[in-house]
């Protein structure tokens, strides 16, 4: 069992990858600016997550965690203090702390702004690829965390597969449930770590496509 962290608890996708660390064994801990709406369990404990915050306060919050998940996102509201620079003060908290395993929740081809233009679904989200390509740069280029970066396709409420397809790929959709379940299942996969991995829906098994990595 671990202590994981998530930052952006009451969102989407955090709330279904909760779920999963639950069911996994794990406790968490949701920093939300809602904690009141994060989902509630007796292994979760919620609490109040400012990313406007100073890294130093940020990191008080970390204090004994194993892991960090960030899953926040504004959906366009506040790109440049949550998705972006958001995104970096936490990596700085949990380097500052000594927590090695981060975990980020981007955007398909983030790193590959020349890429953008030729699908018209991220076309329609530049703003937000430009946030998710600084905060993918920075924890990839200046830290030593052990990252895994997990860039899914346009994100669906449509029901889970259990199946997906990792790498460069046509831009199509994936679960909600599919990438949540994805986030969850890395944690604990070495070989994962220090890798950018596209995701995209498929016909894979997600386990058996994570050991393909």
């Amino acid at each position: 069992m671990s202590k994981i962290f998530v930052v952006g608890g009451s969102g989407r996708v955090a709330t279904d990858l909760i779920k999963d660390l639950v069911n996994a064994g794990h406790d968490v801990i949701a920093g939300a600016r809602h904690p009141e709406k994060v989902w509630q369990n007796d292994h979760v404990t919620a609490f109040k997550l400012d990313l406007h915050s100073d890294v130093s306060e940020i990191a008080k919050q970390f204090n004994g965690a194993n892991a960090i998940y960030f899953v926040a996102g504004s959906r366009g509201q506040d790109l440049l203090q949550t998705d972006a620079m958001g995104a970096v003060k936490t990596i700085q908290a949990a380097d500052q702390v000594g927590i090695k395993r981060y975990i980020m929740l981007s955007s398909m081809y983030a790193l590959q702004p020349e890429k953008w233009q030729d699908y018209p679904a991220l076309a329609a989200i530049t703003d937000y690829n430009i946030a998710k390509f600084f905060a993918d740069d920075y924890l990839v280029s200046s830290t030593d965390l052990d990252y895994t970066i997990i860039q899914p396709a346009l994100l669906t409420e449509t029901p889970a597969t259990g199946k997906v397809t990792f790498g460069e790929g046509q831009d199509t959709t994936n679960s909600i449930a599919d990438v949540a379940q994805v986030l969850a299942d890395v944690l604990n996969a070495p070989n994962t770590i220090k890798k950018v991995i596209m995701m995209r829906a498929g016909d894979t098994p997600i386990a058996e496509a994570i050991q393909q990595i």
